[in-house]
């Protein structure tokens, strides 16, 4: 690993919305988001770090990388998976350097991991060939993406600023960040193409922007989860979104729900939608692109 490990990768931070290359940010003041405020790391008190990877020599190569940091300790390791799962309940770390390619999907792993271990930061080692995860890792709460590629001196660096409570990605990925919302952007300013809603689908929209999970609509509206979770899927194709946020953020935009409420039964009968807004739903429906943290639909 430390000869594999080589080429100047160029990272940057993204810190509060700003791109920063080669600089340096003071530790972040306290807060209760798994920051680690009012402590810095030393010989005494170090980064703990769990190393996931399937490969041994680059588990053994980014050993010996942080074996000669003072403020970086090693404290577990895990060749697969599940032992990354099982390491991160069993050792307190603050820093899990995780190799997607061990993990049946990436994604899911980001979350289950960070379920188990919310406080713990979690660095994604991808290879070149899986840019276009980039935002759903970020999505899922990956604080660092980095590449097999990047050099020990960089790799150090990432996990202190990610200790820190700041994100890193290189260049590639901070423009594949900006690209995607630039996207968005524009399906939100564009004309929407023509997607006609049922009255049904339109009372399951109306739950999901007022915050109810699949179990509630179902029992407002009469039916069952998988039925409602069968029909967020085809309203999602017909609008051109990928979960629940950019569902109500198209919702605020275009107006989409006039006329229309889903009410709780303990608050009285249903609003159904008029005619008219009905019509005007017809006239409805841009593409999102699959950026901005979202729930998942339950």
């Amino acid at each position: 690993m430390a000869t594999t490990m080589t080429g100047a990768d160029s990272s940057a931070e993204i810190e509060k919305g700003k791109v920063a290359e080669g600089t340096a940010a003071p530790l972040p003041q306290p807060s209760s988001n798994g920051t680690h405020t009012g402590r810095t790391p030393s010989a005494a008190n170090p980064v703990r770090i769990v190393l996931a990877d399937g490969q041994s020599i680059y588990r053994v190569g980014m050993r010996k990388i942080f074996a000669v940091e003072d403020d970086i300790r090693v404290v577990g390791q895990a060749e697969n998976y599940a032992q990354a799962l099982s390491a991160a309940q069993r050792h307190p770390a603050d820093v899990m350097l995780l190799e997607s390619a061990i993990c049946p999907d990436p994604a899911e792993a980001i979350t289950e991991l960070l379920r188990h271990s919310p406080m713990m930061k979690l660095v994604l080692v991808v290879a070149e060939s899986e840019p276009e995860n980039t935002i759903e890792y970020i999505r899922r709460g990956a604080a660092g993406i980095v590449s097999r590629a990047i050099s020990p001196e960089l790799l150090v660096r990432c996990v202190r600023k990610v200790w820190e409570g700041e994100s890193w990605l290189d260049k590639r990925g901070i423009t594949r960040v900006f690209d995607a919302y630039r996207a968005q952007a524009a399906h939100l300013t564009s004309q929407a193409p023509t997607a006609r809603l049922s009255e049904k689908e339109l009372l399951i929209i109306s739950g999901v922007t007022q915050g109810m999970r699949n179990k509630e609509i179902a029992y407002e509206i009469g039916t069952t989860e998988q039925v409602v979770k069968n029909y967020l899927r085809k309203i999602y194709d017909k609008l051109g979104v990928a979960d629940r946020l950019e569902l109500a953020l198209y919702c605020v935009h275009h107006q989409l729900l006039k006329g229309v409420h889903l009410r709780r039964k303990d608050e009285g009968a249903e609003m159904k939608p008029k005619p008219a807004a009905a019509a005007a739903v017809a006239q409805s429906s841009p593409a999102l692109a699959p950026v901005g943290v979202g729930a998942k639909d339950e």
